[in-house]
């Protein structure tokens, strides 16, 4: 059994819309239709009522924006960089369980 923090598991159960996302991610819904169709956000159709967003996806769209703004960089390297880190934290994980 792992202690996870009670507000990341709430915010696992939390689904958003695509105005609520653009919302808490300061951001426009052009912008992440572009992304969701250029499969750089991940996003869960909602049957009628359109897309659904969860956690990491809001977290995702907040780092590509900055990259985006930060390098002038396109949507698809964004989204490469944003990749890279993820995978250089998981290996960083893994060394630190293995004592390296």
């Amino acid at each position: 059994m792992t202690n996870r923090d009670p507000i990341d598991a709430a915010l696992d159960e939390v689904w958003l819309t695509l105005d609520e996302l653009c919302a808490l991610g300061g951001t426009h819904p052009q912008w992440v239709r572009l992304h969701v169709e250029e499969g750089l956000i991940a996003a869960r159709r909602g049957g009628d009522q359109g897309w659904r967003f969860d956690a990491v996806a809001l977290a995702r769209v907040r780092r590509l924006q900055r990259i985006e703004r930060d390098f002038g960089a396109a949507p698809e390297l964004a989204a490469l960089v944003a990749d890279l880190e993820d995978e250089i934290a998981r290996l960083r994980a893994r060394l630190a369980r293995a004592g390296l």
